[in-house]
């Protein structure tokens, strides 16, 4: 492992913890919602029952342990620290998985996954389903530090996952991810399409986003039309917060950053929308896992710097063709579809297409079980 590559342990003061607490328990609340249900954001009362939780229930040093519990680490790539976990697998012939996460994600998702991956044969799996896995923070998110100048795009972070591969030894490996996560890893498959000598082998998708053509637009089959509704209500009633984000990241940070309650408000409401719920987020992810997520944006203060990534990218991805395998799991619940012959327009070598019974845009977090065989059945195909 390069020398560049530091240990890095987590260890917030208490006195962070108890002012967190103060701001929550001095929380400001607007007037409580018009309508009966979730349309003009979460209810008031959820708030206020989640953040009494928080203030007064919550156990951060839970979560602390469990991340201390991995190998965790930072290295600086172009002038960024970059913070990753890297768990080994005991397997000896186990394949390095590069795993992204997205907005309002962290590498925290991965959490019921990780043993899984790394430890197949406690967890139903054959030791050739092992993985070694390497989850970054991307930068201004997490535990990675705050890029201090413009430029930080979708394609710079794909070549800065380049360099972390390369140094911590890996010349071959797989990639996976999901929202922001699954541009990045568009991307690496991108740039292993064009290159002589790839170490990506091949890219698994859990959010697909591949565009119509007009050769099919006009004649949409049923699931085709699924996914025009899917973003259409996306478009209307669900993008504001990615329009704020990528046209004016500054000024939605002041108040996050400020306000704990602000802060989860912005996150949970994805939670509702975005996981296959069935009308309360609760259903798919644990209160503690929300809030253990949440304060990975709130401990580092992220609300502006994880905001600015849709400032350099929203709508700027690149749609280049991938000629290395790649493999797409549409979890029903997702943001956005692609039909398998839309994707094969831009994909040249899918190796794995699926839409599972059930699950959301968290697939990793809301559906653990069934995300791992998903990995393990995609990449069978390039062990």
């Amino acid at each position: 492992m390069s020398a560049d590559i530091r240990p890095f342990k987590i260890d917030i003061p208490e006195a962070e913890l108890a002012d967190l607490s103060r701001r929550l328990l001095a929380t400001r609340w607007p007037d409580a919602e018009t309508p009966d249900d979730w349309s003009q954001g979460i209810p008031l009362s959820y708030m206020q029952e989640v953040c009494q939780y928080w203030a007064n229930d919550y156990d951060w040093r839970r979560c602390e342990t469990l991340l201390n519990s991995w190998d965790q680490f930072q290295t600086e790539i172009d002038g960024v620290d970059i913070h990753f976990l890297h768990v080994k697998s005991p397997h000896a012939d186990a394949m390095p998985l590069l795993i992204t996460h997205g907005w309002p994600g962290s590498v925290l998702e991965f959490r019921h996954i990780i043993e899984p991956l790394t430890n197949p044969t406690a967890h139903g799996g054959k030791a050739e389903d092992a993985f070694h896995v390497i989850a970054p923070s991307l930068p201004g998110y997490g535990f990675s530090g705050k890029p201090t100048t413009t430029g930080w795009s979708i394609q710079r972070i794909a070549a800065a996952w380049e360099q972390l591969m390369a140094r911590l030894g890996y010349d071959s490996y797989l990639a996976q991810g999901g929202d922001w996560g699954s541009t990045v890893t568009r991307q690496l498959g991108v740039n292993a399409s064009n290159q002589a000598d790839n170490a990506c082998q091949a890219i698994h998708l859990n959010m697909v986003s591949e565009r119509p053509d007009p050769a099919t637009r006009d004649n949409p089959t049923d699931f085709e039309k699924k996914a025009f509704a899917a973003a259409k209500q996306y478009v209307a009633w669900d993008s504001g917060y990615s329009k704020e984000q990528s046209t004016r990241p500054q000024t939605v940070g002041y108040g996050l950053v400020d306000s704990p309650s602000g802060q989860a408000a912005w996150i949970l409401e994805k939670f509702w929308a975005w996981t296959d719920c069935d009308g309360h987020p609760e259903n798919s992810l644990s209160r503690d896992d929300m809030l253990d997520n949440v304060m990975l944006y709130w401990l580092p203060g992220t609300a502006a710097s994880s905001a600015r990534l849709y400032w350099e990218s929203f709508g700027k991805a690149n749609t280049d063709d991938v000629t290395i395998p790649v493999g797409c799991s549409l979890f029903p619940k997702d943001i956005f579809f692609s039909s398998r012959r839309w994707a094969e327009k831009k994909f040249h070598n899918i190796i794995h297409w699926n839409v599972p019974e059930s699950g959301g845009h968290f697939a990793a977090a809301e559906k653990p079980v069934e995300f791992v065989e998903e990995l393990r059945t995609c990449f069978r195909a390039v062990r």
